[in-house]
């Protein structure tokens, strides 16, 4: 499971290289990253709108 949120990490900042994208093209199942991405996707905004809620006190 961390290669698959270690890529969907990669991903989402822009730094993921070509022969990695296209390793887990090969061999991934997209519903898995597709999950994988959404799930972080979804702590990010949390954690985002924790912060702004802490933030403005």
């Amino acid at each position: 499971m961390w290669p698959v949120v270690k890529s969907v990490l990669a991903a989402l900042l822009g730094v993921q290289n070509d022969r990695q994208r296209q390793h887990d093209f090969s061999t991934g199942k997209p519903a898995v990253f597709i999950i994988v991405a959404v799930l972080v996707t979804l702590i990010f905004v949390l954690l985002l709108a924790g912060i702004a809620i802490f933030a403005a006190g």
